[in-house]
């Protein structure tokens, strides 16, 4: 007979719903906690950010979203959605039919799924996890303590779980680059959490951190208003200067040091008087609710061990993480996690003994330093994700990720890379969501020379 478990999970995000709706089908008794007043996690935009927009006060106010007013989605309408239930055809959409949508298209498509697939029933929203504890020695059962967050003084009531699932997302807590001289540096300094639009930048010199989807979105829409807008990278794979197509924007090399008198010298010999830097440079996990090192170890940005990203090896299959990986296509990579979860806690599929776990994830630590792979991108796939999602398919017993998802999202990683700052729209332009796509996957046909060149 399959197991029911009482399952907490923590976050209403994709991750959280995604994780739900496999317990609830696995006959598991679910209730997904949700601090904020709506699903959605991180898609849901807040024009409001946190009350210090450094980002650096421990006594600010702090915005759950890091969502900007223009953010569109980085891959296409195909790679959005789940493998059952998948986003809608342009000529359905929620209003925006465009083949790469705003954040707005994806936050309607995330509720939809939540009230027709029935697991906004099991939501608690307004309710924020402010503990996680083991009760005595035992792995099957797990107190959580939570408060209301609409009043500053609810009273914390408790529950107990046999297992908790952790989805309270990793985009919250920002990271900022280490640059000798900040703090008499006497220009302002913002990070892209707390970005919302390019308005307040108009005229100004703009230093841009990061060579990821923000800092390549937010760079051009901020030239547009800026005086210069500079990006500065570790990246070593590019020639420093102005970017081809972008009249107002330079790249170089990390930032060496910043001076008193505003300016910001860069490694590669050049410098410029600024008035902001923009720090697009990721986030930190935080998991507040858990007493620290009992559950995971922290280690800049390493959260550890886990088995395969999800399973801590000494407390599994009680505890787990959904989504915390990234560089993926990450709706299908969360669903597989999630299916993984639920299944492993029904007795349908069986864990490698402690042993074999740890030492699964000691040998994914040997070889990321083998390839000098610093420990933040513990937990980035690429570019092993393929091998990773097809790991995790045959762990349930589904056949490999279609070739055609892969090759997608490939090419849409090289367009991201070659700073083509319209390949977004140069495919809305072609129909290629409505028309290409649509035929060639119908008739099985795809092929990576069927798209639009980019």
């Amino acid at each position: 007979m399959p197991r029911s478990c009482s399952v907490a999970v923590i976050g209403a995000g994709v991750s959280g719903l995604s994780a739900a709706r496999e317990l609830l089908r696995e006959g598991h008794r679910v209730v997904v906690f949700e601090k904020s007043n709506r699903v959605g996690g991180t898609w849901v935009y807040n024009p409001h950010a946190d009350s210090d927009p450094s980002g650096l006060d421990p006594n600010r106010r702090i915005v759950h979203g890091s969502l900007y007013r223009s953010l569109r989605t980085n891959l296409p309408r195909p790679l959005m959605g789940f493998s059952d239930y998948p986003f809608p055809d342009p000529e359905a959409s929620f209003g925006d039919p465009r083949a790469f949508p705003g954040h707005r298209e994806v936050l309607a498509f995330i509720e939809a799924f939540a009230l027709e697939e029935g697991v906004i029933d099991v939501v608690r929203l307004g309710v924020e996890v402010v503990r996680v504890e083991r009760v005595g020695e035992r792995k099957d059962q797990w107190v959580v303590e939570w408060r209301r967050t609409l009043e500053a003084h609810e009273a914390l009531e408790t529950e107990g779980f046999e297992a908790v699932v952790v989805c309270n997302g990793h985009h919250t807590q920002p990271r900022f680059a280490d640059i000798p001289g900040i703090q008499k540096w006497p220009g302002k300094q913002i990070h892209s959490h707390n970005y919302r639009y390019p308005e307040p930048f108009q005229d100004q010199v703009v230093v841009i951190i990061g060579r990821g989807a923000s800092a390549f979105d937010i760079s051009k829409e901020i030239s547009k208003l800026a005086k210069e807008v500079h990006v500065a990278s570790r990246s070593s794979d590019f020639e420093p200067g102005k970017l081809d197509e972008y009249d107002k924007i330079w790249q170089h090399l990390m930032i060496k040091c910043v001076h008193e008198d505003g300016t910001v010298a860069f490694e590669d010999g050049s410098a410029v008087l600024a008035d902001v830097i923009l720090h697009c440079t990721g986030y930190s996990c935080s998991f507040p609710f858990f007493d620290a090192n009992e559950i995971v170890n922290i280690d800049d940005n390493r959260v550890g061990p886990l088995f395969k990203h999800v399973f801590p090896p000494h407390l599994a299959p009680w505890i787990s993480f959904v989504g915390l990986t990234s560089k993926s296509i990450i709706f299908l990579m969360i669903e597989l996690q999630s299916k993984w979860v639920a299944k492993v806690l029904s007795g349908k599929v069986k864990l490698p003994s402690v042993e074999n776990m740890l030492s699964s994830v000691k040998e994914h630590y040997v070889t990321m330093e083998e390839m000098q792979r610093p420990k933040h991108h513990t937990h980035y796939l690429s570019p092993q994700e393929p091998e990773y999602l097809n790991c995790l398919a045959a762990e349930i017993g589904l056949p490999p990720i279609e070739e055609w998802k892969l090759q997608m999202y490939s090419l849409v990683m090289k367009c991201i890379m070659s700073h083509d700052g319209g390949y977004r729209d140069k495919w809305d332009a072609d129909h290629w969501m409505s028309q290409s796509m649509t035929t060639n996957l119908r008739e099985g046909t795809f092929n990576i020379e069927s798209l639009p060149n980019s």
